[in-house]
């Protein structure tokens, strides 16, 4: 009996007590660092922290709009593919009735030999023009039949495709779905860090950089001019824009996120472009950070997250985050990832 008994515990030492007790202190922080509830941080670190989620937010929220585009296509083809099976339903069903009358016509008259009914004809002359008639019309039944056969099958093949687009729209909406949750987590860790801020601090996080007006809407005089007409069209819509409100996956015209904002100002100017950063810096020619003229667009972070709108002076209107407003911002607040020229 002896031999299954528990061993009995022994007692904890003083030095053992101190590292679990340690240990346990540095896995409860750690936890709690996961989920940012540290209870004793500086402002500087409350900011540091908040900045980290909200550029994680314009991550997701960039991934976002792409998985948005790529569910509004898989619902339009979607939608093209059962309106085409319903025209096809439609033109099958008048072949069916086509068919089903000319069987209903031939049962009805189909009781009689043919030599018997020439026989009884009282113009057979008449019947045997009636009779090649009939052939000739039993030879395009045979085709219809083949249509509709040929119907059928493509039916089916659009209507197998369409069940496979809607299983690419459910996986997209999921992915949607799985972005939209990732933003609003991150923006809220990023709210509830920013409460432990005063007034006074967190005003002034959230109005660091302030918004600069420009009348009218326009770029104020003794900016660096524009390369062409375009880029000064989309320069004047981002003057505009100065202090509309930051929204994830907003594009205007009351309030932007970042790739919105400039995807509206281009598109003021009669240029289309793509949705996401990590799209946009494909849709021009790159150009190195020398080189750079107002109009141009710039991208910050390894991940091509964040894009501006440079107006020259070393300076870009962008929406930065959410609680900040569309803005003038120097291009160097942010980690460089690259600029591209679009017209």
């Amino acid at each position: 009996m002896a031999a299954h008994r528990k061993p009995t515990p022994h007692p904890v030492s003083g030095r053992t007590a101190l590292t679990l007790a340690l240990a346990g202190a540095a896995a409860a922080t750690l936890f709690e660092g996961s989920g940012y509830a540290e209870p004793h941080l500086t402002p500087a670190q409350v900011k540091a922290r908040a900045d980290r989620l909200y550029q994680e937010a314009e991550e997701a929220t960039e991934k976002y709009n792409g998985a948005k585009e790529e569910t509004d296509r898989a619902r339009a083809a979607l939608d093209a593919l059962r309106d085409e099976a319903a025209r096809r339903t439609a033109r099958l069903n008048a072949a069916r009735n086509a068919l089903g009358s000319v069987a209903t016509a031939q049962y009805r008259t189909g009781g009689l030999d043919p030599a018997v009914r020439l026989a009884l004809s009282t113009d057979p002359g008449a019947y045997l023009r009636g009779a090649a008639l009939a052939e000739r019309v039993g030879d395009r039944q045979a085709a219809a039949v083949g249509a509709v056969q040929g119907q059928l099958a493509e039916l089916a093949r659009l209507r197998a495709e369409a069940a496979g687009r809607q299983r690419d729209l459910a996986a997209r909406q999921a992915e949607l779905g799985r972005h939209r949750a990732a933003v609003r987590a991150r923006i809220a860790a990023a709210e509830k860090l920013l409460a432990r801020l005063t007034a006074a601090q967190r005003a002034a996080y959230d109005g660091s950089a302030a918004p600069s007006a420009a009348p009218s809407g326009t770029a104020p005089r003794g900016t660096v001019p524009a390369a062409g007409p375009r880029a000064a069209q989309a320069i004047a819509y981002a003057y505009g824009a100065l202090g509309k409100p930051y929204v994830w996956g907003a594009t205007g015209p009351s309030a932007f996120d970042c790739s919105g904002l400039t995807q509206a100002a281009w598109r003021s100017a009669g240029v289309s472009l793509p949705r996401t950063t990590y799209t946009q810096i494909d849709a021009g020619r790159r150009v190195p950070r020398s080189a750079l003229a107002p109009g141009d667009l710039v991208f910050f972070y390894s991940g091509i997250s964040h894009v501006g709108l440079y107006i020259g002076d070393g300076k870009m209107i962008h929406a930065p985050r959410p609680g900040a407003p569309v803005r003038i911002a120097p291009i160097d607040e942010m980690p460089w990832a690259g600029a591209t020229r679009v017209a």
